[in-house]
């Protein structure tokens, strides 16, 4: 399936369709921009039409995270981190202690109460980008000596549409939601970004390169599929 690589959004999925009267824009599964275009619509169009709508397009990714994200006490957080809440007579506070990110509670709020979900949002990103600058660099190191790949450097994000990217200079970005997921598929997506400082595309030879450092990328491909980036 055509795709295109926005420095904002990342991987921007296009489907043409004979049945389709004109250009719509909406969020997939993943979490990523998904583009519905009559068959003949060029790409160049398209890419106009994401760059005008690049504040809505914001507006609905935020949108979309708010309604995937859904805290519950004991919960785990990354690898190493898990949510505590207890009930508070005072405000409520979201902190991080060590391994914890303890919600003090006041009976008058809710786990589902946006401004409470916000507060512990922000706590939850501090814990996991500590956990992706921890593991995420030393692995990425490891699997490009393995498997023979350079790259310029490494950096985190937490944007919603895409667990990785790779630029043309070799700096490689990483999700910070990353540290959500199981190893193997970490692995996954590592391999994948490090097989584009070869390949920038996602031609035959790409796929092989990620199958010599992947050989299981089928089946971690489909099981990404079900996860989002979101926070």
């Amino acid at each position: 399936m055509p795709t295109i690589i926005d420095k904002e959004f990342g991987t921007i999925t296009l489907r043409r369709s004979v049945r389709a009267s004109s250009i719509r824009i909406r969020i997939a599964p993943d979490g990523t921009l998904r583009v519905s275009s009559p068959l003949y619509t060029p790409a160049l169009i398209i890419k106009r039409m994401i760059h005008n709508s690049r504040t809505q397009l914001r507006e609905l990714l935020a949108q979309h995270q708010e309604q995937t994200i859904a805290f519950e006490d004991g919960m785990q957080i990354g690898k190493s981190h898990s949510l505590i809440v207890r009930s508070s007579a005072g405000i409520t506070k979201v902190e991080r202690h060590k391994q914890h990110i303890i919600v003090s509670l006041n009976p008058s709020d809710s786990l589902s109460d946006s401004v409470v979900i916000e507060q512990i949002r922000a706590v939850v990103i501090t814990a996991l980008r500590r956990e992706a600058k921890s593991y995420l660099p030393k692995r990425l190191a490891f699997l490009a000596g393995q498997l023979g790949f350079e790259y310029q450097k490494a950096r985190f994000s937490h944007a919603s549409g895409r667990w990785g990217s790779c630029s043309s200079n070799g700096t490689i970005s990483l999700n910070i939601a990353l540290m959500k997921l199981p190893f193997e598929l970490i692995d996954y997506v590592l391999i994948h970004e490090l097989s584009h400082t070869q390949q920038m595309n996602h031609s035959p030879a790409f796929w092989q390169l990620v199958e010599e450092g992947d050989p299981d990328y089928k089946l971690h491909r489909r099981q990404l599929k079900a996860e989002t980036p979101s926070i």
